[in-house]
């Protein structure tokens, strides 16, 4: 299950984040986003989804949340 497939308000665990992008990887890690921690989807729309991760909230678009994938 990815992003996209998430309950809003629900905490997930990161398990797995596939993208080809190590820029993108090393940019995610330092925000936090990495397999083993904690992740809340807040809203989402059609491009994009508002993401909690330690206490903090981010903007990412539909491609990256589909290439997020969780567990609870």
């Amino acid at each position: 299950m990815n992003l996209l497939d998430a309950k809003l308000g629900t905490d997930y665990i990161i398990s797995d984040i596939r993208t080809d992008d190590e820029e993108l990887d090393a940019f995610l890690f330092s925000l936090g986003c990495y397999s083993g921690e904690k992740i809340t989807v807040i809203s989402r729309t059609k491009s994009n989804c508002v993401v909690s991760i330690k206490d903090a909230r981010y903007s990412i678009d539909s491609r990256l949340a589909s290439a997020i994938t969780i567990k609870n």
